[in-house]
């Protein structure tokens, strides 16, 4: 029991003391300022990441482009095309008609339905 006062004493004083408190402040700030130094490594290191993502979806998306455009070229200038046109539009959306009425179209060798939009 004599221990635990003199330990409560000791807690006190230091309390007390400013020397002791500047001490323990001095070392929260380092910490904090070792810890903040490292989240602004990370957030360089993400933000380096992000760009370079960007970078590399914009150029995947010019080259998904390029292939669509040359895909419509090759598919409107040959008759004995691989996939037709019309099914190419319809695909990838730029014809009103949707992809089964276009199968069957081309099965029936006639042309798309048009499908109704409601609203």
């Amino acid at each position: 029991m004599a221990w635990a006062s003199k330990a409560m004493s000791a807690a006190t004083r230091a309390a007390n003391n400013n020397t002791v408190i500047n001490v323990f402040l001095v070392g929260a700030f380092v910490a904090l300022s070792a810890r903040s130094g490292m989240q602004q490594r990370d957030i360089q290191a993400l933000e380096a990441e992000k760009h370079s993502l960007l970078k590399s979806n914009k150029d995947m998306k010019k080259v998904m482009w390029d292939w669509k455009q040359q895909l419509f070229a090759e598919a409107s200038s040959h008759d004995a095309a691989i996939v037709p046109l019309a099914r190419l539009k319809a695909i990838y959306g730029e014809s009103p008609a949707n992809l089964q009425s276009t199968v069957d179209a081309e099965k029936n060798d006639r042309k798309p339905a048009v499908s109704k939009i409601l609203i």
